[in-house]
């Protein structure tokens, strides 16, 4: 399973059998202490499109998975894939490349947090 290949700095916050699964990313550090909750960089994995509602997204063969680096911050839209292990893998893939600083995450901000992206940028090693 893909999952166990999750990199270090990534925990499993909720899977459920079938279902949703969310990634949080350095819950150590993103805990609402030093950082707003919202800070907590997530990837959502989910059967249909995440932003509908849920009787709907179950109606769906496709599985989709989204970065959120704040609520209204997300990383561009994920392709559709036929089975939850795929989006599975795929999502961790991209834990592993933010994780390594492979992600243009300032990119996706139009008002940057300069603390809370100089702090992503220590994490993962980004320039």
């Amino acid at each position: 399973m893909s999952l166990e290949t999750l990199p270090e700095s990534w925990v499993v916050w909720n899977d459920e059998p079938n279902g949703r699964c969310i990634l949080a990313y350095r819950p150590d550090v993103f805990d609402t202490k030093q950082f707003p909750p919202s800070c907590l960089p997530t990837i959502y994995v989910t059967q249909g499109t995440p932003n509908r509602p849920a009787q709907e997204r179950r109606a769906t063969d496709s599985w989709y998975f989204e970065f959120f680096l704040e609520p209204d911050v997300s990383l561009p839209k994920t392709p559709r894939f036929p089975t939850r292990e795929e989006a599975l893998e795929a999502a961790v893939e991209l834990a592993r490349e933010f994780d390594r600083g492979e992600i243009a995450y300032r990119d996706a901000y139009q008002i940057p947090r300069e603390e809370y992206l100089d702090k992503l940028d220590e994490l993962t090693r980004s320039e």
